[in-house]
Protein backbone atom coordinates (compact mmCIF):
# COMPACT_ATOMS: atom_id res chain seq x y z
CA UNK A 1 0.00 0.00 0.00
CA UNK A 2 0.97 3.64 -0.39
CA UNK A 3 0.80 5.42 2.95
CA UNK A 4 1.39 9.06 3.86
CA UNK A 5 2.22 10.04 7.45
CA UNK A 6 1.82 13.72 8.25
CA UNK A 7 4.09 14.66 11.13
CA UNK A 8 7.59 13.24 11.56
CA UNK A 9 7.88 13.52 15.31
CA UNK A 10 7.94 10.62 17.71
CA UNK A 11 4.70 8.89 16.73
CA UNK A 12 4.83 9.71 13.04
CA UNK A 13 8.44 8.71 12.50
CA UNK A 14 8.21 5.44 14.42
CA UNK A 15 4.87 4.50 12.83
CA UNK A 16 5.93 5.42 9.31
CA UNK A 17 9.22 3.57 9.62
CA UNK A 18 7.56 0.42 10.94
CA UNK A 19 4.90 0.52 8.23
CA UNK A 20 7.71 0.71 5.67
CA UNK A 21 9.46 -2.21 7.36
CA UNK A 22 6.23 -4.20 6.86
CA UNK A 23 6.63 -3.65 3.10
CA UNK A 24 4.36 -0.66 2.53
CA UNK A 25 5.62 2.38 0.63
CA UNK A 26 5.56 5.23 3.13
CA UNK A 27 6.13 8.95 2.77
CA UNK A 28 6.70 10.85 6.01
CA UNK A 29 5.82 14.53 5.76
CA UNK A 30 6.81 17.45 7.94
CA UNK A 31 6.66 21.23 7.58
CA UNK A 32 10.06 21.55 9.26
CA UNK A 33 12.50 21.65 6.34
CA UNK A 34 15.54 21.21 8.60
CA UNK A 35 14.06 18.05 10.12
CA UNK A 36 13.31 16.54 6.70
CA UNK A 37 16.77 17.45 5.42
CA UNK A 38 18.32 15.78 8.46
CA UNK A 39 16.16 12.66 8.06
CA UNK A 40 17.19 12.37 4.43
CA UNK A 41 20.79 12.36 5.68
CA UNK A 42 20.00 9.69 8.26
CA UNK A 43 20.06 12.03 11.27
CA UNK A 44 17.28 11.25 13.76
CA UNK A 45 15.37 14.09 15.49
CA UNK A 46 14.74 11.84 18.53
CA UNK A 47 16.58 9.10 20.38
CA UNK A 48 14.83 5.75 20.12
CA UNK A 49 16.89 2.54 20.24
CA UNK A 50 17.13 0.88 16.82
CA UNK A 51 15.22 3.57 14.93
CA UNK A 52 18.22 4.92 13.01
CA UNK A 53 19.05 1.49 11.59
CA UNK A 54 15.43 0.81 10.64
CA UNK A 55 15.18 4.18 8.89
CA UNK A 56 18.44 3.58 7.02
CA UNK A 57 17.40 0.11 5.86
CA UNK A 58 13.98 1.15 4.59
CA UNK A 59 15.23 4.36 3.00
CA UNK A 60 17.84 2.35 1.11
CA UNK A 61 15.15 -0.10 0.01
CA UNK A 62 13.06 2.77 -1.39
CA UNK A 63 10.09 2.07 0.88
CA UNK A 64 10.56 5.10 3.16
CA UNK A 65 10.70 8.68 1.93
CA UNK A 66 10.81 12.06 3.68
CA UNK A 67 9.42 15.28 2.23
CA UNK A 68 7.83 18.63 2.94
CA UNK A 69 5.56 18.23 -0.10
CA UNK A 70 2.25 17.22 1.48
CA UNK A 71 0.23 17.66 -1.70
CA UNK A 72 2.19 15.14 -3.76
CA UNK A 73 2.35 12.51 -1.03
CA UNK A 74 -1.32 12.75 -0.03
CA UNK A 75 -2.59 12.68 -3.61
CA UNK A 76 -0.95 9.28 -4.14
CA UNK A 77 -1.81 7.70 -0.78
CA UNK A 78 -4.48 5.13 -0.04
CA UNK A 79 -4.23 5.92 3.67
CA UNK A 80 -3.13 9.19 5.26
CA UNK A 81 -2.11 9.14 8.93
CA UNK A 82 -2.28 12.37 10.93
CA UNK A 83 0.48 12.19 13.55
CA UNK A 84 1.08 15.77 14.64
CA UNK A 85 1.39 16.98 18.21
CA UNK A 86 -1.54 17.64 20.55
CA UNK A 87 0.13 19.43 23.47
CA UNK A 88 -1.79 20.72 26.46
CA UNK A 89 -3.32 24.06 25.63
CA UNK A 90 -2.07 26.93 27.73
CA UNK A 91 -4.54 28.21 30.25
CA UNK A 92 -7.07 25.39 30.41
CA UNK A 93 -5.25 22.07 29.97
CA UNK A 94 -7.33 20.93 26.98
CA UNK A 95 -5.51 19.21 24.11
CA UNK A 96 -4.45 21.74 21.48
CA UNK A 97 -5.97 20.37 18.27
CA UNK A 98 -4.98 23.26 16.01
CA UNK A 99 -2.26 21.20 14.30
CA UNK A 100 -4.62 18.28 13.69
CA UNK A 101 -7.27 20.53 12.17
CA UNK A 102 -4.75 22.36 9.99
CA UNK A 103 -3.55 19.04 8.58
CA UNK A 104 -7.16 17.95 7.98
CA UNK A 105 -7.67 21.02 5.79
CA UNK A 106 -4.45 20.40 3.87
CA UNK A 107 -5.33 16.74 3.36
CA UNK A 108 -8.84 17.63 2.17
CA UNK A 109 -7.42 19.87 -0.56
CA UNK A 110 -5.13 17.18 -1.93
CA UNK A 111 -6.79 13.74 -1.68
CA UNK A 112 -7.48 11.88 -4.92
CA UNK A 113 -9.94 9.01 -5.04
CA UNK A 114 -11.12 7.07 -2.03
CA UNK A 115 -8.73 7.70 0.88
CA UNK A 116 -8.79 6.62 4.50
CA UNK A 117 -7.74 9.51 6.76
CA UNK A 118 -6.46 8.13 10.05
CA UNK A 119 -6.01 10.12 13.25
CA UNK A 120 -2.92 8.64 14.90
CA UNK A 121 -2.40 11.62 17.21
CA UNK A 122 -3.83 11.34 20.70
CA UNK A 123 -7.07 13.29 20.58
CA UNK A 124 -10.16 13.82 22.78
CA UNK A 125 -13.47 12.13 22.11
CA UNK A 126 -15.24 13.71 19.16
CA UNK A 127 -12.13 14.87 17.31
CA UNK A 128 -12.75 12.45 14.46
CA UNK A 129 -16.20 13.98 13.96
CA UNK A 130 -14.65 17.44 13.69
CA UNK A 131 -11.90 16.22 11.33
CA UNK A 132 -14.57 14.74 9.07
CA UNK A 133 -16.60 17.96 9.20
CA UNK A 134 -13.53 20.03 8.28
CA UNK A 135 -12.70 17.77 5.35
CA UNK A 136 -16.30 17.90 4.03
CA UNK A 137 -16.38 21.66 4.44
CA UNK A 138 -12.99 22.20 2.78
CA UNK A 139 -13.60 19.80 -0.11
CA UNK A 140 -17.18 18.58 -0.50
CA UNK A 141 -16.06 16.28 -3.32
CA UNK A 142 -13.49 14.43 -1.22
CA UNK A 143 -14.19 10.70 -0.95
CA UNK A 144 -12.77 9.88 2.48
CA UNK A 145 -13.39 7.72 5.51
CA UNK A 146 -12.10 9.20 8.76
CA UNK A 147 -10.69 6.65 11.19
CA UNK A 148 -9.30 6.74 14.74
CA UNK A 149 -6.23 4.54 15.30
CA UNK A 150 -4.55 5.57 18.57
CA UNK A 151 -0.93 4.67 19.28
CA UNK A 152 0.21 2.79 22.37
CA UNK A 153 3.96 3.22 22.10
CA UNK A 154 6.34 3.34 25.04
CA UNK A 155 9.31 5.59 24.52
CA UNK A 156 12.44 3.46 24.56
CA UNK A 157 10.52 0.39 23.36
CA UNK A 158 8.43 1.91 20.58
CA UNK A 159 9.57 -0.35 17.72
CA UNK A 160 8.89 -3.50 19.70
CA UNK A 161 5.51 -2.11 20.78
CA UNK A 162 4.56 -1.28 17.21
CA UNK A 163 5.60 -4.64 15.78
CA UNK A 164 4.31 -6.78 18.64
CA UNK A 165 1.36 -4.85 20.05
CA UNK A 166 -1.03 -6.02 22.73
CA UNK A 167 -3.84 -4.78 20.51
CA UNK A 168 -4.53 -2.50 17.54
CA UNK A 169 -7.56 -0.30 18.11
CA UNK A 170 -9.38 1.05 15.06
CA UNK A 171 -12.45 3.26 15.29
CA UNK A 172 -14.55 3.47 12.12
CA UNK A 173 -17.87 4.89 10.99
CA UNK A 174 -17.54 3.98 7.30
CA UNK A 175 -17.33 0.23 6.66
CA UNK A 176 -15.13 0.80 3.61
CA UNK A 177 -12.31 1.70 5.99
CA UNK A 178 -12.32 -1.76 7.58
CA UNK A 179 -10.71 -3.47 4.57
CA UNK A 180 -8.08 -0.76 4.18
CA UNK A 181 -7.05 -0.80 7.83
CA UNK A 182 -6.99 -4.60 7.86
CA UNK A 183 -4.58 -4.49 4.92
CA UNK A 184 -2.42 -1.85 6.60
CA UNK A 185 -1.91 -4.13 9.61
CA UNK A 186 -2.04 -7.46 7.76
CA UNK A 187 1.73 -8.05 8.24
CA UNK A 188 1.05 -8.42 11.98
CA UNK A 189 -1.28 -11.36 11.34
CA UNK A 190 1.44 -13.92 12.16
CA UNK A 191 1.99 -12.25 15.53
CA UNK A 192 -1.73 -12.70 16.21
CA UNK A 193 -2.07 -9.10 17.32
CA UNK A 194 -5.78 -8.52 17.99
CA UNK A 195 -7.28 -5.97 15.61
CA UNK A 196 -10.08 -4.39 17.60
CA UNK A 197 -12.68 -2.48 15.57
CA UNK A 198 -14.94 -0.12 17.48
CA UNK A 199 -16.96 3.02 16.91
CA UNK A 200 -14.72 6.04 16.33
CA UNK A 201 -15.55 7.84 19.57
CA UNK A 202 -14.98 4.64 21.54
CA UNK A 203 -11.55 4.24 19.99
CA UNK A 204 -10.60 7.80 20.98
CA UNK A 205 -11.66 7.19 24.57
CA UNK A 206 -9.78 3.86 24.81
CA UNK A 207 -6.48 5.70 24.38
CA UNK A 208 -7.15 8.25 27.11
CA UNK A 209 -8.65 5.69 29.47
CA UNK A 210 -5.62 3.40 29.05
CA UNK A 211 -3.09 6.09 29.88
CA UNK A 212 -5.16 7.42 32.76
CA UNK A 213 -5.44 3.95 34.30
CA UNK A 214 -1.68 3.36 34.07
CA UNK A 215 -0.96 6.80 35.53
CA UNK A 216 -3.35 6.01 38.37
CA UNK A 217 -1.58 2.68 38.99
CA UNK A 218 1.80 4.44 39.24
CA UNK A 219 0.38 7.04 41.59
CA UNK A 220 -1.21 4.35 43.74
CA UNK A 221 2.07 2.52 44.34
CA UNK A 222 3.84 5.82 45.01
CA UNK A 223 1.36 6.60 47.78
CA UNK A 224 1.77 3.08 49.15
CA UNK A 225 5.53 3.72 49.13
CA UNK A 226 5.02 6.72 51.39
CA UNK A 227 3.01 4.57 53.78
CA UNK A 228 5.70 1.88 53.69
CA UNK A 229 8.30 4.42 54.77
CA UNK A 230 6.07 5.51 57.66
CA UNK A 231 5.28 2.03 58.98
CA UNK A 232 8.53 0.23 58.18
CA UNK A 233 7.42 -1.88 55.22
CA UNK A 234 9.11 -2.55 51.87
CA UNK A 235 7.18 -1.26 48.87
CA UNK A 236 8.92 -3.63 46.48
CA UNK A 237 7.69 -6.61 48.46
CA UNK A 238 4.21 -5.09 48.66
CA UNK A 239 4.18 -4.50 44.89
CA UNK A 240 5.36 -8.04 44.24
CA UNK A 241 2.75 -9.46 46.57
CA UNK A 242 -0.18 -7.63 45.02
CA UNK A 243 1.17 -7.93 41.47
CA UNK A 244 1.00 -11.72 41.61
CA UNK A 245 -2.77 -11.34 41.61
CA UNK A 246 -3.72 -11.76 37.95
CA UNK A 247 -6.48 -9.20 38.38
CA UNK A 248 -3.85 -6.58 39.26
CA UNK A 249 -0.64 -7.58 37.47
CA UNK A 250 2.88 -6.48 38.25
CA UNK A 251 3.44 -3.85 35.58
CA UNK A 252 3.49 -0.13 36.49
CA UNK A 253 3.88 -0.96 40.18
CA UNK A 254 7.40 0.45 40.54
CA UNK A 255 7.55 3.25 43.07
CA UNK A 256 9.53 6.31 42.08
CA UNK A 257 9.57 10.10 41.81
CA UNK A 258 6.36 10.37 39.76
CA UNK A 259 5.44 9.92 36.11
CA UNK A 260 6.42 12.29 33.32
CA UNK A 261 6.88 12.20 29.56
CA UNK A 262 4.87 13.21 26.54
CA UNK A 263 1.75 11.12 27.23
CA UNK A 264 0.62 10.57 30.81
CA UNK A 265 0.73 14.20 32.03
CA UNK A 266 -1.08 15.75 29.07
CA UNK A 267 -3.46 12.84 28.46
CA UNK A 268 -4.66 12.63 32.06
CA UNK A 269 -5.21 16.39 32.12
CA UNK A 270 -7.04 16.36 28.79
CA UNK A 271 -9.29 13.51 29.96
CA UNK A 272 -10.09 15.42 33.16
CA UNK A 273 -11.06 18.49 31.12
CA UNK A 274 -13.18 16.46 28.70
CA UNK A 275 -15.02 14.79 31.58
CA UNK A 276 -15.66 18.13 33.26
CA UNK A 277 -16.97 19.64 30.04
CA UNK A 278 -19.45 16.79 29.72
CA UNK A 279 -20.63 17.02 33.32
CA UNK A 280 -19.10 13.67 34.25
CA UNK A 281 -16.04 14.47 36.39
CA UNK A 282 -13.39 11.80 36.93
CA UNK A 283 -12.44 12.30 40.56
CA UNK A 284 -9.87 9.51 40.65
CA UNK A 285 -8.00 10.95 37.67
CA UNK A 286 -8.23 14.50 39.02
CA UNK A 287 -6.61 13.28 42.23
CA UNK A 288 -4.00 11.30 40.30
CA UNK A 289 -2.91 14.44 38.45
CA UNK A 290 -2.68 16.47 41.66
CA UNK A 291 -0.78 13.80 43.61
CA UNK A 292 1.74 13.29 40.81
CA UNK A 293 2.48 17.01 40.56
CA UNK A 294 2.99 17.19 44.31
CA UNK A 295 5.18 14.10 44.36
CA UNK A 296 7.71 15.45 41.88
CA UNK A 297 8.17 18.56 44.01
CA UNK A 298 8.36 16.42 47.17
CA UNK A 299 11.41 14.55 45.86
CA UNK A 300 13.60 17.62 46.30
CA UNK A 301 12.40 17.92 49.90
CA UNK A 302 13.22 14.24 50.45
CA UNK A 303 16.78 14.86 49.28
CA UNK A 304 17.11 17.92 51.51
CA UNK A 305 15.88 15.93 54.54
CA UNK A 306 18.36 13.15 53.77
CA UNK A 307 21.12 15.76 53.77
CA UNK A 308 20.20 16.97 57.23
CA UNK A 309 17.66 19.63 56.33
CA UNK A 310 20.08 22.27 55.08
CA UNK A 311 21.68 22.16 51.62
CA UNK A 312 22.65 25.80 51.24
CA UNK A 313 26.08 25.96 49.63
CA UNK A 314 26.27 22.17 49.25
CA UNK A 315 26.49 20.23 45.98
CA UNK A 316 24.16 17.49 44.74
CA UNK A 317 24.82 15.35 41.65
CA UNK A 318 21.93 13.82 39.71
CA UNK A 319 22.26 10.61 37.72
CA UNK A 320 19.67 10.77 34.96
CA UNK A 321 17.46 13.61 33.77
CA UNK A 322 15.01 12.17 31.25
CA UNK A 323 11.62 10.99 32.49
CA UNK A 324 12.61 7.38 31.77
CA UNK A 325 15.62 5.53 30.33
CA UNK A 326 16.25 4.91 26.61
CA UNK A 327 14.88 8.28 25.51
CA UNK A 328 16.09 11.86 25.30
CA UNK A 329 12.64 13.19 26.28
CA UNK A 330 12.64 15.73 29.10
CA UNK A 331 8.95 16.59 28.93
CA UNK A 332 7.44 16.74 32.43
CA UNK A 333 10.44 14.85 33.81
CA UNK A 334 10.60 14.65 37.62
CA UNK A 335 14.20 15.83 37.30
CA UNK A 336 12.98 19.32 36.39
CA UNK A 337 11.14 19.76 39.70
CA UNK A 338 14.01 18.16 41.60
CA UNK A 339 16.56 20.58 40.12
CA UNK A 340 14.34 23.57 40.81
CA UNK A 341 13.58 22.45 44.36
CA UNK A 342 17.23 21.88 45.21
CA UNK A 343 18.26 25.21 43.75
CA UNK A 344 15.49 26.98 45.65
CA UNK A 345 16.89 25.42 48.83
CA UNK A 346 20.33 26.82 48.02
CA UNK A 347 22.08 23.74 46.62
CA UNK A 348 24.43 23.61 43.66
CA UNK A 349 23.39 20.96 41.13
CA UNK A 350 25.43 18.81 38.77
CA UNK A 351 23.98 16.24 36.39
CA UNK A 352 24.74 13.55 33.85
CA UNK A 353 22.36 11.73 31.49
CA UNK A 354 23.40 9.38 28.66
CA UNK A 355 21.06 11.00 26.11
CA UNK A 356 19.09 13.84 27.67
CA UNK A 357 21.55 16.61 28.50
CA UNK A 358 20.99 18.70 25.37
CA UNK A 359 17.23 18.61 25.88
CA UNK A 360 17.72 19.34 29.60
CA UNK A 361 19.61 22.54 28.86
CA UNK A 362 16.39 24.00 27.45
CA UNK A 363 14.36 23.39 30.63
CA UNK A 364 16.79 23.74 33.54
CA UNK A 365 19.43 26.39 34.21
CA UNK A 366 22.55 26.79 36.34
CA UNK A 367 23.25 23.06 36.22
CA UNK A 368 26.82 21.82 35.72
CA UNK A 369 26.70 18.93 33.25
CA UNK A 370 29.43 16.30 33.10
CA UNK A 371 30.52 13.57 30.66
CA UNK A 372 30.04 10.62 33.03
CA UNK A 373 28.81 9.71 36.53
CA UNK A 374 32.22 10.03 38.14
CA UNK A 375 33.12 13.47 36.85
CA UNK A 376 29.94 14.95 38.37
CA UNK A 377 30.36 13.01 41.63
CA UNK A 378 33.76 14.44 42.50
CA UNK A 379 33.53 16.47 45.70
CA UNK A 380 29.71 16.34 45.98
CA UNK A 381 27.73 15.98 49.19
CA UNK A 382 25.09 13.61 47.77
CA UNK A 383 24.61 11.47 44.68
CA UNK A 384 21.00 10.97 43.55
CA UNK A 385 19.83 8.33 41.06
CA UNK A 386 16.86 9.91 39.27
CA UNK A 387 16.51 7.85 36.05
CA UNK A 388 17.24 4.12 35.97
CA UNK A 389 19.50 3.98 32.90
CA UNK A 390 21.39 0.68 32.55
CA UNK A 391 24.62 2.69 32.80
CA UNK A 392 23.77 3.40 36.45
CA UNK A 393 23.01 -0.17 37.52
CA UNK A 394 26.60 -1.20 38.26
CA UNK A 395 28.28 1.91 39.61
CA UNK A 396 31.82 1.69 41.00
CA UNK A 397 31.05 2.53 44.63
CA UNK A 398 34.62 2.18 45.95
CA UNK A 399 35.65 4.79 43.39
CA UNK A 400 32.70 7.02 44.31
CA UNK A 401 33.55 6.72 47.99
CA UNK A 402 37.01 8.09 47.32
CA UNK A 403 35.93 11.09 45.22
CA UNK A 404 32.74 12.22 46.98
CA UNK A 405 32.79 14.71 49.84
CA UNK A 406 30.05 12.87 51.75
CA UNK A 407 28.97 9.24 51.37
CA UNK A 408 25.25 9.73 50.78
CA UNK A 409 23.52 7.83 47.96
CA UNK A 410 19.83 8.56 47.31
CA UNK A 411 18.12 6.02 45.05
CA UNK A 412 14.80 7.34 43.72
CA UNK A 413 14.28 4.24 41.55
CA UNK A 414 15.18 1.47 44.04
CA UNK A 415 17.82 0.07 41.72
CA UNK A 416 20.13 -1.01 44.55
CA UNK A 417 19.89 -2.91 47.84
CA UNK A 418 20.82 -1.25 51.12
CA UNK A 419 23.26 -3.97 52.17
CA UNK A 420 25.28 -3.57 48.96
CA UNK A 421 25.58 0.19 49.35
CA UNK A 422 26.31 0.01 53.09
CA UNK A 423 29.13 -2.45 52.44
CA UNK A 424 30.95 0.32 50.59
CA UNK A 425 30.51 2.79 53.42
CA UNK A 426 27.55 4.71 52.02
CA UNK A 427 24.43 5.93 53.74
CA UNK A 428 21.53 4.80 51.57
CA UNK A 429 18.08 6.40 51.10
CA UNK A 430 15.47 4.91 48.78
CA UNK A 431 11.75 5.02 47.96
CA UNK A 432 9.22 3.12 50.07
CA UNK A 433 11.83 1.21 52.03
CA UNK A 434 12.45 2.26 55.65
CA UNK A 435 15.85 3.63 56.53
CA UNK A 436 17.80 2.19 59.46
CA UNK A 437 16.63 4.86 61.90
CA UNK A 438 12.95 4.16 61.24
CA UNK A 439 13.48 0.40 61.45
CA UNK A 440 15.25 0.76 64.79
CA UNK A 441 12.54 3.07 66.16
CA UNK A 442 9.78 0.66 65.15
CA UNK A 443 11.62 -2.28 66.71
CA UNK A 444 12.05 -0.36 69.96
CA UNK A 445 8.36 0.59 69.98
CA UNK A 446 7.37 -3.03 69.47
CA UNK A 447 9.47 -4.11 72.46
Amino acid sequence: MRIAVVGSGYVGLVSGTCFADFGHVVTCIDSDEAKIEALNKGVMPIYEPGLDHLVANNTAAGRLLFTTDLAAAVSQAEAVFIAVGTPSRRGDGHADLSYVYAVARDVARNVKGFTVVVTKSTVPVGTGDEVERIIRETNPEADVAVVSNPEFLREGAAIEDFKRPDRIVVGIEDERARAVMTEVYRPLYLNKAPLVFTARRTSELIKYASNAFLAMKITFINEIADLCEAVGSNVQDVAHGIGLDNRIGGKFLHAGPGYGGSCFPKDTLALVKTAQDHGSPLRLIETTVAINDQRKRAMARKIVRAMGGDVRGRTVALLGLTFKPNTDDMRESPAISIVQGLQDAGARVRAYDPEGMEAAKAVVSDVAFGPDPYSIAEGVDALVLVTEWDAFRALDFPRLRLIMNDSLFIDLRNVYRRELIARHGFRYVSIGRPDEDITAALSTAAE
